[in-house]
Parts: structure tokens; sequence; C-alpha cells
């Protein structure tokens, strides 16, 4: 069977969690292994595995040992508990967990607190022991709390979680999918809701069995960041470090921004979120094709040549490290076909891997296990995952 990135995500937290608070040295021990790294003020960054870039905080007893790690998991807890409604439990053990997961809107807003409305107010400044109002400045503010959020302009527009969210209720009703979870991070800043296409995706049904389940997600913001968007991923959003996961892994998106007459688009979006479905059908299609497709070794080489092609002129350095690469990719090759077969979907694997875990970076002020995370974040390594793709599936055909 396949790997679900929400249950990797917390088995791995759990162990992590565990093996820290068991013995100091073997935190320590990951720092010299270049698997987290210290931020300052006791925080750590973590820079391998399911969780990369997730932080945490270390507390301390008087001695200087550590007695408790302190995920981050971001949820908003204005109103007195964490914001989150979600089916299945979260590696932190917050929120409302409704076994089975939930079909009406109205209720996920109720259970994961994020019921509440957003207003713009003017920002104002004394003068002259009075009160003015700065021209064309904002500040949005929770009608529940009256906490500030963010400082936006006057053509900024107010989107109301439920009005951005409820266009997915059809989704529900038509194609039995069920709300898989529902949060509010950072005070109410962003707000998600995510919930589970019914259908898995299904990589050699009766051979290798890779199983993918994807989630479709909108986010609502309110800060004046980042606009509101829909995201089809394989990550149940359900804190701060699977929000970035999420988007970071997204397969397909769609965004409006907060100006007047941007909600009038969501019409639109889900006639193109309808037909996340059929992606689904065309994505696992494509897979199937590869796993199907044999591809001889010197095929590999030759994919990996394209890839990263080597100058005419380039230096003896340049070669030498081109040629550890190869190897190394022929080695990850070797060892990928001695379980998914010699095929163009073990190419992919062993591309993907080689891109997400192992491939150098030459930063210019990180260590290189932080630069990699921070390039995983920002998708660096997309367009080449995708070129990767087109090619095998260009063999495949």
């Amino acid at each position: 069977m396949g790997t679900d990135v929400n249950d990797a995500f917390t088995q791995e937290k759990t162990s992590q969690i565990e093996a820290v608070q068991e013995e100091a040295r073997a935190f320590q021990g990951r720092i010299d292994r270049g698997e987290i790294a210290p931020i300052g003020d006791d925080r750590y960054r973590v820079l391998t595995g399911w969780d990369e870039g997730e932080t945490f905080t270390v507390r301390r007893n008087t001695e200087g040992r550590i007695w408790q790690i302190l995920a981050q998991h971001g949820l908003d807890t204005t109103t007195g508990g964490a914001a989150l409604y979600t089916s299945t439990p979260a590696w932190h053990g917050l929120g409302a967990v409704i076994p089975g997961g939930i079909t009406e809107i109205d209720e996920v807003l109720k259970l994961a607190r994020i019921d509440w409305e957003v207003s713009k107010r003017p920002v104002l400044y004394e003068w002259d022991d009075g009160l003015r109002a700065a021209a064309d400045h904002y500040v949005t503010v929770r009608r529940d709390s009256g906490d500030a959020l963010g400082a936006v302009g006057g053509r900024y527009e107010v989107f109301q979680n439920r009005r951005v969210f409820e266009f997915l209720q059809e989704l529900v009703h038509r194609h039995d999918a069920v709300w898989e979870s529902a949060d509010a991070l950072r005070g109410g800043r962003k707000v998600f809701v995510t919930m589970r296409i019914p259908q898995p995706i299904v990589i050699d049904r009766g051979g290798l069995d890779d199983e993918i389940t994807l989630y479709l997600a909108a986010i609502n913001s309110h800060d004046g960041t980042s606009q509101a968007e829909s995201i089809v991923t394989p990550w149940r959003i359900a804190c701060g470090n699977t929000e970035r996961f999420a988007t970071r892994d997204a397969v397909h998106r769609w965004g409006i921004r907060h100006t007047k007459g941007g909600l009038s688009n969501l019409e639109e979006a889900r006639r193109t979120l309808g037909l996340t479905l059929a992606y689904a059908k065309s994505f696992e299609a494509e897979e199937n094709e590869l796993v199907r497709a044999e591809l001889l070794l010197d095929d590999f080489h030759a994919l990996v040549d394209s890839l990263w092609p080597v100058d005419e002129d380039a230096n003896g350095r340049a070669r030498t490290f081109a040629q550890n690469r190869h190897d190394e990719l022929d080695g990850m090759f070797r060892e990928q076909f001695r379980n998914l077969g010699r095929t163009a979907y073990a190419a992919e694997r062993t591309i993907t891997d080689f891109l997400d875990h192992r491939a150098r970076v030459v930063p210019r002020s990180l260590s290189e296990d932080l630069a990699r995370a921070q390039r995983s974040l920002e998708g660096t390594n997309d367009d080449l995952k995708s070129k990767a793709h087109r090619q095998l599936l260009l063999h495949a055909r």
C-alpha cells in the first residue's frame, strides 16, 4: 500500500517528540547529524523527513536538561480552545474530533470555532487631543473578539469565512465528499477547510497498489498578505505546519484577490474544482502508464543528463560534481527497481526522492540542510519534476 502523508506526519511527529524527551543526548545527536537546526530562543526547525520545515520550542530545567518539547501548531486559541475540527485525531491532540467526518458546512464552522465574521475599520491617529482617520488605511478586525488581524488598503474587500467555503458544499452533496478538517491559524489571520476526494488514486491496482488520497482545501486570509484560494493536495490541514506542506505540495490551485467583485468568480471556481475528479483520474492513468513502461538503465542515464546538462566548457570541479550526482542517482534507481521494477515509474520516484531529500544546494547564507528545507517549501524543484514526468510519459507512449 502507498504512504498516507498525514499518517506518516503524525507517526514521525509522535516518535520525534518521544525520542527527544527520553534523552537529551539524542536531541543533540539530531543536531549533529543535520536533522534539526537551532533558529534562536530555544526554537528549532526540522530539516528532514515528512515534517521538514516544522518548528518547535524546547523547554529546559534549571540544570539545562530538556524536559518538554512544544511543537508549533499555530492554531488560534482566541475563544479559549483550539480552533480546529478534524475527522482524524491530529498529532497535537487538539480540537473537536468527529470520526468519519461531517457533511454540513454550518456544523463545520461551529466545531472549528471559525463561525465569526470580520469587518474593516479605519486606522485612527491622535492629533491635538483628537482622533483623525488615515486616508486609505484600514485594519481588519474580528467581530467576536475585536482583535486586529491585518493592515489593508481601501480597495481591500473582506471575504467572510462562510461565503468563501460554502461553495464547496455542492461538491459534498454531488460527490459524497466529507469535510475532513477546518481550522484557524495565527489568531484567525488564515482560515482553512479541507474535504477528502472520495476515490483515491491507485497506482498499479492489484500490483504495487500505491494509493494516494487527495484533498480539496479552501483557504481564506484576513491579514492582507495573500489571496483566497483553493488547492488540491495530499495533505489534510490540521495545523500551521500541514498548512505549509499542503500549499507546497498542491497539484492544482485557484485563487481570487480580495477586491470588489472578486467573489463573483466563485461560480467559475466551483466549475473548476468540479473537474478535480477528472484530473485525479487523468493523473492516475498517467502514473499507471509509467508503471507499465520498461525503462533501461541507459534510458535513465539519458534522462538524468537531460535534466542536468553539463556545459562543454565546464571545469573539472563541475564535471566531478555532475559525475557524483549521476552515480548517486544511478544507485538510487537500482534500489528503486528492486521494489518497483525497471520502469518509468521507478525512475520518476527516483528523481522526486533525489530532489526532495538528496540534491545538494549551494546556499549563500544558510546551512546546506536549512537551504534545502527552504527550497522544498518554496517549490524550487517543481519544474524539474514536471520535466521528468513529461519526458517519462513520452517514453511510455
